[in-house]
């Protein structure tokens, strides 16, 4: 394994190579996947398949797709979300404050708790791939055995390291998005028969 990543990470992904570190290999083992039927799953796409771009920068508006989840191991404290493009290691997003339950977060939904994106704000990164380029999106949610104490727009790594030994369990779905251009469609002249 060239990427270094565990073959069970990969596996959890959808199969292939994963060249970026995901949260998911550092801070999870094997045991922790899917540990008492924790699940994660979208209504806007299944495990591998397309993501929408009404959730990525190719739309006006976009916000975050909406995501559920079943109910994590008793003894589950808090839920957190890292979603990171498998192919860059680019921080899409950081949740955190979830209650340690079955539940939702709607479409565009505020979450309770955010932290810094790649791009240094805390709000839903919208995915944004080379023209051409298919990457992936990594929605991992993970149950902690403690609430968590970090501040409002902590750090990837400040997460990391509080979560670190407290996984309980883990969930991951995956979304795919090709970069592509944007077209702006001119309707003057649609429809008009002479």
């Amino acid at each position: 394994m060239s990427s270094g990543v565990p073959s069970w990470v990969e596996q959890a992904v959808g199969g292939g190579s994963v060249p970026a570190g995901l949260t998911l290999a550092r801070v999870a083992e094997e045991r922790n996947l899917g540990r008492s039927g924790f699940t994660l799953s979208s209504d806007a796409f299944r495990h591998g398949g397309e993501l929408d771009p009404s959730f990525t920068a190719c739309e006006e508006d976009s916000v975050a797709p909406p995501l559920e989840w079943t109910a994590p191991p008793p003894g589950s404290q808090e839920l957190v979300l890292v979603v990171e493009d498998a192919e860059k290691g680019h921080v899409h997003w950081l949740v955190w404050g979830l209650p340690p339950q079955k539940g939702k977060l709607l479409e565009g939904e505020a979450p309770p708790r955010t932290g810094k994106n790649a791009k240094g704000n805390s709000e839903w990164f919208l995915p944004d791939p080379p023209i051409g380029e298919e990457h992936r999106y990594v929605f991992q949610l993970f149950a902690v055995d403690l609430p968590l104490t970090l501040m409002p727009g902590a750090t990837h790594e400040e997460l990391v390291r509080n979560l670190d030994g407290h996984v309980t369990a883990a969930a991951v779905l995956t979304a795919r998005f090709e970069g592509h251009e944007v077209e702006e469609w001119d309707d003057a002249g649609f429809g008009d028969e002479d």
